[in-house]
């Protein structure tokens, strides 16, 4: 097993390494970006709008609202690497790796716009009735050939790989070990709650998960940033210096006293973008098959909405933890145990501590990460049994759901060191198919974007108003027809 940590470790080094996956998704972001002309920064308040506000199209085909199908995506992404995963980039990567999160996630915007609108434009419906889209499938119904099949089927083998490690057993496993720490609960039981509450949400299939997570992920959310926001109110003489940290050390490295060992720009830029996509998943696909499930009138409207998620996870959430982290000073304090810097996986509660009177930072924190990563395990549950629809047909679904539900209490009471560096890999190598089918469809996205929005630029036209102006465009009447095939 400590040969295989290392190997996957080395494995993953590579993938996110600076040769590979980081220029890929930042150039993919850039590139997408103008092509869109900037589309995450002029069209966001209306996305937010729509998204969270209207939160519907009226009389559109899909399974769930579109405010369901945020949240569903949401609830996949709002996990522990809004907790354990900023400390772990600002541990080791200096609180420069901040900012470099905060550039991962504006580019990212374009990316998780283009592979929402691609999830709705080439959705289709399975033979229960259900939609079901993503890169899964419009990689291979958007890219002609063998290339486009090759792609979809690597995406869809590699997200069932990541749906049981990140978006089960480390999710899993980080409510057990912090509900032990905090309120002595044994993790077997811990583990056999999370299973049975896991499963008697996905019978209920994505229907029953978009209740879920429309009722409990805003909740959640809310709670966690409204403690971040208090410490920050305390310590806002800190905040200035905390921003200038970030912003300097972005370019400079960071050389801290304490248990911090230094950072270089590289690592800064590394962690910083690795664990950013960690964070809000943009560039991997994987919100596009939430988007594919919405009631929507048109792929650009789910496009901007989902896009929202970018900006909530990573702009909001992150931020919060970020400056609480480097506000508290907590980043640069070492274990009195051991000698070392404090770990990730405590350092966001010890900040929130500090922070906070008595023991409320410490439950805060533990609370919410115990809401954070159970979101996580609903909606990958949700990606994973869509790539076995993909692999295998319907008849894999609900095999997929009893077992994804077992693999829960397995996480809860093991040791996951092979697991975590395995869950890098495979969301680096699921990402890798999506970006390259982003790249290649990016006019498409484009043209037919330009079109929608000179009609519609406010998000506020009725379904009869958007079926005039795009009668005869190309793509119109193909999109219609396709989602309404049998996919068997």
């Amino acid at each position: 097993m400590n040969n295989l940590e290392t190997f996957l470790g080395t494995v993953g080094g590579i993938v996110w390494g600076p040769f590979m996956l980081i220029p890929l998704l930042l150039g993919t972001g850039i590139y997408l970006t103008f092509r869109l002309g900037g589309i995450q920064f002029l069209r966001l308040g209306a996305a937010l709008r729509l998204g969270l506000i209207k939160r519907k199209d009226d009389d559109a085909e899909g399974d769930i609202s579109q405010f369901q199908a945020l949240t569903t995506a949401m609830a996949a992404t709002v996990g522990t690497g809004n907790i354990v995963g900023v400390a772990t980039a600002i541990g080791i990567g200096g609180p420069g790796a901040l900012f470099w999160m905060w550039v991962t996630a504006l580019l990212g915007m374009a990316s998780k716009y283009s592979e929402a609108f691609l999830g709705v434009r080439f959705r289709t419906t399975d033979t229960a009735g259900e939609k079901s889209g993503g890169p899964q499938y419009y990689l291979e119904r958007g890219i002609p050939g063998r290339f486009g099949r090759f792609l979809a089927l690597a995406f869809a083998i590699f997200a069932v790989c990541a749906s049981f490690g990140i978006g089960n057993m480390t999710q899993g496993n980080s409510i057990a070990s912090n509900l032990e720490r905090s309120f002595a609960v044994p993790t077997w039981a811990t583990g056999a709650v999370l299973a049975a509450l896991t499963l008697l949400v996905l019978v209920g299939g994505i229907k029953s998960i978009g209740k879920v997570t429309a009722g409990f992920v805003p909740a959640m959310i809310l709670f966690y940033v409204l403690g971040a926001l208090y410490i920050l109110a305390a310590n806002i003489a800190a905040v200035p210096a905390a921003f200038g940290e970030v912003f300097s050390q972005a370019f400079t490295g960071t050389s801290a006293a304490g248990g911090f060992l230094g950072s270089t720009i590289m690592i800064a830029v590394q962690y910083g973008v690795a664990r950013g996509i960690f964070s809000n998943e943009s560039g991997m696909g994987s919100a596009a098959i939430a988007a594919a499930s919405a009631q929507t009138t048109h792929p650009v409207r789910q496009g901007l909405v989902s896009m929202t998620q970018t900006f909530i996870d990573t702009i909001i959430v992150v931020s919060c933890t970020g400056l609480v982290i480097i506000t508290t000073g907590v980043w640069t304090q070492t274990d009195p145990a051991t000698g070392q810097q404090i770990s990730a996986a405590i350092m966001t509660g010890e900040a929130f501590t500090h922070g906070l009177p008595g023991q409320w930072g410490h439950w805060i924190v533990t609370v919410g990460l115990v809401l954070f990563a159970y979101s996580t395990i609903l909606g990958w549950a949700y990606y994973g049994e869509r790539n076995v629809e993909r692999l295998v047909g319907r008849r894999g679904v609900m095999p997929f759901r009893v077992l994804f539900s077992g693999v829960v209490f397995f996480g809860c009471t093991v040791q996951l060191g092979v697991v975590w560096n395995f869950s890098d890999v495979m969301n680096g190598l699921m990402a890798i198919p999506n970006l390259i089918g982003l790249l290649i469809l990016s006019g498409l996205i484009a043209r037919e974007t330009r079109h929608y929005l000179r009609h519609d630029p406010k998000l506020e036209a009725s379904r009869a108003e958007i079926e005039a102006f795009m009668q005869g465009q190309p793509g119109w009447e193909e999109w219609k027809a396709s989602e309404r095939s049998v996919h068997r």
